[in-house]
């Protein structure tokens, strides 16, 4: 009887400690997989917060291009409103003031516009001394020939650079056309002829009366067909315009 009670005790005590060391290895399982389970998700978070800073990052990077495209763009706007107060303005029946007048252009980036006669002018009508149409016009002051189209913008201008041969000493009476047909005052005007001999002379000073008293002229000056850009920068640089 004495044994039975022995070993019953004794699988008692088996069972006890085997439940135990289950049990023991359970929670040490469980402390194992929450450890795991923290680790992936502390593991997660950082990745998480480095891709959230990486965002960020190329964010304030696309920010920062678009303010300097932005400034970039403005500078080039306000670069461009400066430049288009200029308008280089001439009359042409041979090219030569033409060519003059696109290299001013050229090195002002300025804009320009050609007088245009609505009756062009032929070979014939420019021949000297023939009693042909320049000559009649030139020895009639009243005399307007008309021009086609005009300039749309004028008000946005502070400077006209105003181009033209000289027929018998004097500008083409279109000029005085172009003068008489918008209001200049507060402006400045800069005169230039081209000629093979003769000099700016009075063509320019003839101008003045023909538009408001408000308005500044610059002294003329003749330039000769072929000259050279060097030579119209220079003179360019002479009368202060940048």
């Amino acid at each position: 009887m004495r044994k039975i009670i022995s070993l019953l005790l004794s699988f008692s005590m088996i069972f006890v400690l085997t439940a135990c060391g289950q049990s023991a290895i359970s929670e040490n399982q469980e402390e194992i997989q929450a450890a795991t389970q923290k680790t992936e998700e502390q593991s997660e978070t950082s990745q998480n917060g480095a891709e959230t800073e990486k965002q960020e990052t190329e964010e304030s990077l696309n920010t920062e291009r678009e303010t300097e495209l932005s400034e970039s763009i403005l500078t080039e706007e306000q670069e461009a409103d400066v430049n288009t107060k200029i308008l280089v303005v001439y009359f042409s029946c041979t090219g030569t003031t033409e060519l003059v007048a696109e290299c001013i252009t050229e090195i002002l980036g300025a804009d320009i516009y050609e007088i245009v006669p609505e009756n062009p002018y032929t070979e014939a009508d420019l021949a000297y001394y023939t009693n042909g149409r320049a000559d009649q016009e030139q020895n009639d002051p009243n005399v307007r020939p008309a021009i086609s189209g005009g300039v749309e913008n004028m008000d946005e201008y502070e400077t006209i650079i105003l181009g033209y041969p000289i027929w018998h000493g004097q500008a083409p009476r279109i000029i005085s056309t172009f003068l008489e047909s918008y209001d200049f005052s507060g402006k400045t005007i800069i005169p230039f002829c081209t000629s093979h001999s003769s000099g700016v002379g009075s063509s320019a000073s003839n101008l003045h009366t023909l538009c408001s008293e408000s308005v500044e002229w610059v002294d003329g000056k003749r330039i000769e067909g072929g000259a050279s850009k060097e030579s119209i920068a220079n003179w360019i640089g002479e009368i202060g315009i940048d």
